[in-house]
């Protein structure tokens, strides 16, 4: 389980990172577009995290361990919106 925890911790870092780089880069050039911007980002989170998390579910041997990633992987999506909202507003 510390293994599915650390590569989720980066791929949040990541995916993080790429909002906060791409928000800069929209916002410098193309400002009228930000809205458009967080649109797209926010649903291609939502479908990244949802179909990671019903892949291990489906793929997972063990049901206890399964239902631990999914919560912690929700988790740590929920805590990644919240920052990346308060790093931007």
């Amino acid at each position: 389980m510390l293994v599915e925890t650390v590569l989720s911790a980066l791929f949040f870092l990541l995916l993080g990172t790429a909002y906060v780089k791409g928000y800069d880069v929209v916002k410098r050039h193309a400002p009228d577009r930000l809205v458009h911007f967080y649109l797209i980002m926010a649903t291609v989170r939502m479908l990244l995290v949802g179909t990671i998390v019903a892949l291990y579910v489906l793929l997972a041997q063990n049901r206890e361990q399964s239902i631990r990633f999914a919560l912690i992987f929700i988790i740590m999506y929920v805590v990644m919106m919240v920052v990346t909202l308060k790093l931007r507003h």
